[in-house]
């Protein structure tokens, strides 16, 4: 086995130079520079764990969209794009704009407008502190292993960059993200997540030019594709049977867009806090409402330069082409060497420094937006509403930096749980069925029925992640012979269901609030104009319509759609 491990690692190693390392070096340094500067900033805990809500709306826009670069779009989705080929391409389009524009357009008036800290706080409004509680718990405990997922994968990179093994690696990546955020709060990281947005491109373009050179372009990768293990199947999006292993075609489509376009990328998009963060800091409503769409824009070309090169790799590099052919891991190299491996295999020295680069930067984007989202909800609705209330703001600022050192040392925990996952896109998938799509479920309901009860909304939160876990374990047991990922489908279906059915059904028992109290918290009690936001000063010009935005960007997944059929 040790050999294998070895063999593996030598495998992915990557040949850098002094120039590449000197280039790693100056990110580290302008990283660790942000974090400083930012820190002049933060004088509230306001101002540590919500940025003062001062930021502009490209700038939050680029920082939603690259808070979500991290492990799961890169080195998931590649590995995902090697193994089941364009209909990878379902997460984006069908997985994720929709929502980014229902997020924007009908969610942000009541997440901003209620003056809400957290997703948790909007749930002590709209029902009660309980839920509040309930919630609070459950998005730090999935906060810290989404996390560990980013962390394990930057510990990846460097022990492919240095040869250190993941138990020196994966606590010194943990220090780098622990230091800017600590310094600088939600500012440091939402500049920094602008500037990793840029380097990430720099390392994803020249990677998918480069590999579709060396397979003779498009039509090249057509043909190699074509002849390979997936067939032709793998450059058709629909119907996806092979993405969700459900062999009818119906069921199959039936099960992306259910299963993965409405609970899953829903209750993601629109109630992860890691993301709603980035637009709560938005210096207006105009501007937090359009946060999401202007990072919709990106959202929908990232494909081209994730899963084209994931496809480039099983038919370019020997080692994922064994993969593919044996069906799982071949002496230690799993799907998810995919991105390390053409790197090493197509990147000069100089460029692959830049690469390097960009993959430290995704993996620190994503670990740090899940660090700071919990930092936030672990001190206002944990920390000041429960255990501690009635503190001085002071103290609550220092609370807040004590708890980012506590999640960084838990990550590390977490990031060696995430190492024995094949493949880190079942993994997340799983756990975003678990913890996103009850709270969807409960949170949709409440929206849009004034009926239901606070008591109803957290009995139907533990109900909807009891169903999901039980679907796993039924899945993995192979009680339920389902792959991982029809499993996560089929289990966040049932979260879905199940956390719906059982909140309307205890609603029928129990006195739902005044409706003067839902004012602003529930659709039908809030009045348009509340609503709708100003239209004068930066938010003044047609361009900066998010309706206008959000029918741009759904017209644009469209015409990606037609192309990719």
């Amino acid at each position: 086995m040790t050999s294998i491990l070895a063999q593996a690692n030598a495998d992915v190693r990557l040949d850098a130079n002094a120039v590449d390392y000197l280039l790693v070096a100056f990110y580290f340094l302008l990283v660790l520079g942000i974090g400083y500067m930012a820190r002049r900033s933060v004088s509230s805990s306001l101002d540590f764990l919500l940025s003062g809500r001062s930021m502009p709306a490209w700038v939050t826009g680029l920082a939603f969209i690259s808070a979500n670069l991290g492990a799961l779009e890169l080195i998931g989705m590649m590995a995902n794009g090697a193994q089941y080929g364009i209909a990878t391409v379902h997460y984006y389009w069908i997985g994720a704009i929709p929502a980014m524009v229902f997020l924007g357009l009908v969610m942000m008036p009541f997440y901003y407008g209620s003056k809400a800290r957290s997703v948790p706080e909007f749930l002590a409004k709209r029902f009660n502190r309980t839920t509040q509680r309930i919630q609070g718990v459950i998005f730090a405990v999935a906060s810290i292993l989404i996390a560990g997922v980013n962390l394990f994968a930057l510990g990846l990179i460097i022990e492919a960059l240095l040869g250190w093994p993941l138990t020196v690696a994966i606590p010194v990546a943990a220090l780098v993200v622990l230091a800017y955020t600590t310094l600088g709060g939600l500012s440091a990281a939402i500049y920094n997540e602008v500037l990793q947005f840029f380097v990430i491109l720099a390392l994803l373009i020249p990677l998918t030019l480069v590999g579709l050179n060396r397979v003779g372009g498009w039509n090249g990768l057509v043909e190699k594709v074509t002849a390979g293990p997936g067939g032709a199947e793998q450059l058709s999006s629909w119907p996806g049977t092979e993405l969700t292993e459900i062999a009818n075609p119906v069921l199959s489509v039936i099960g992306i867009v259910f299963g993965l376009g409405f609970v899953l990328s829903f209750g993601y998009w629109t109630t992860n806090f890691a993301e709603v963060q980035r637009a709560l800091s938005a210096k207006s409503m105009s501007a937090a409402r359009r946060t999401p769409i202007i990072g919709a824009f990106p959202k929908a070309l990232i494909p081209l330069v994730v899963v084209i090169p994931g496809m480039i790799a099983a038919v370019l590099l020997p080692q994922i082409q064994a993969v593919k052919a044996a069906g799982g891991s071949v002496d230690g190299i799993t799907y998810n060497d995919s991105l390390t491996l053409l790197m090493k295999d197509l990147l000069p020295n100089g460029i692959l420094g830049v690469a390097i680069a960009g993959l430290l930067a995704a993996f620190m984007a994503g670990m740090a937006a899940n660090i700071s989202s919990f930092n936030t909800v672990f001190t206002y609705d944990l920390w000041q509403d429960w255990i501690k209330p009635g503190k001085s703001d002071r103290y609550y600022l220092q609370v807040g930096r004590w708890v980012t050192v506590i999640g960084c040392i838990l990550a590390i925990g977490t990031a060696f749980i995430a190492s024995g996952s094949q493949n880190l896109m079942d993994y997340i998938q799983a756990l975003f069925s678990f913890f996103n799509a009850p709270l969807f479920a409960i949170f949709i309901l409440g929206l849009f029925w004034k009926r239901m009860t606070g008591t109803a909304a957290w009995i139907g939160l533990l109900s909807g992640t009891v169903a999901a876990v039980a679907v796993d374990l039924l899945v993995r047991f192979d009680v339920l012979q389902l792959s991982n990922q029809a499993g996560s489908f089929v289990g966040a279906s049932a979260a879905f269901i199940v956390g719906v059915g059982v909140a309307a059904l205890v609603s029928t028992a129990g006195r739902p609030k005044a409706e003067a109290e839902l004012t602003g918290l529930v659709w039908s009690l809030t009045p348009r104009a509340s609503r709708t936001h100003t239209t004068e000063g930066d938010d003044a010009g047609w361009y900066r319509s998010p309706q206008l935005l959000a029918v741009l960007v759904l017209i644009l997944v469209v015409v990606l759609y037609i192309i990719f059929i």
